[in-house]
């Protein structure tokens, strides 16, 4: 098994390209040491790459909790905010039941940002945190609630990207 550590809350956030691949990149070195892992991706219901090339790693537990289709942000259908809530329940779950090392909530700050989850319930799913747990928790406009309550936030800028040009979403980049 795993040494056991001190968990951190770390936080990957921003308007660039490459949040939820950092946390996967962070999960995928924590499963080479042994690590326990589950990841939830909220508000992704579709077949991104990292589903397809992680759904056969031991050690893994991948969930989703959303639909593909984006969320309306002023009028959250009632499906994605019952995707969202259930999600989370899950999260909970697997945070507290001891069973994982790591814990990644991915795009967790833009369903805060949705109000799909309130800044207060995610604050205090994290001081419940199991001391040896790390929580990672990506999404853009992180709140500075949680930057705050974090002991690592990485913020990913955007420079320059394809999208600017009228490039189409890309299998294999952007899912």
């Amino acid at each position: 098994m795993a040494e056991k550590k001190p968990g951190l809350i770390m936080v990957f956030t921003g308007d660039g390209k490459g949040k939820t691949t950092a946390a996967v990149g962070q999960a995928v070195r924590a499963l080479g040491h042994g690590f326990k892992v589950y990841m939830i991706h909220f508000m992704k219901g579709r077949d991104y790459g990292e589903f397809l090339a992680t759904a056969k790693m031991p050690n893994l537990t991948v969930v989703r909790a959303g639909r593909d289709c984006f969320v309306n942000r002023d009028k959250p259908d009632p499906i994605d905010v019952e995707l969202a809530r259930d999600g989370f329940k899950k999260a909970e779950e697997a945070l507290l039941e001891g069973n994982y090392d790591m814990v990644v909530l991915d795009e967790i700050n833009v369903a805060v940002d949705y109000g799909l989850i309130t800044v207060d319930e995610l604050l205090d799913l994290l001081k419940k945190k199991p001391a040896e747990v790390t929580v990672i928790l990506t999404g853009r406009g992180a709140p500075q609630e949680l930057v705050k309550a974090a002991d690592m936030v990485s913020e990913i800028l955007a420079i320059k990207h394809h999208y600017e040009e009228g490039a189409d979403c890309c299998q294999g980049i952007e899912y």
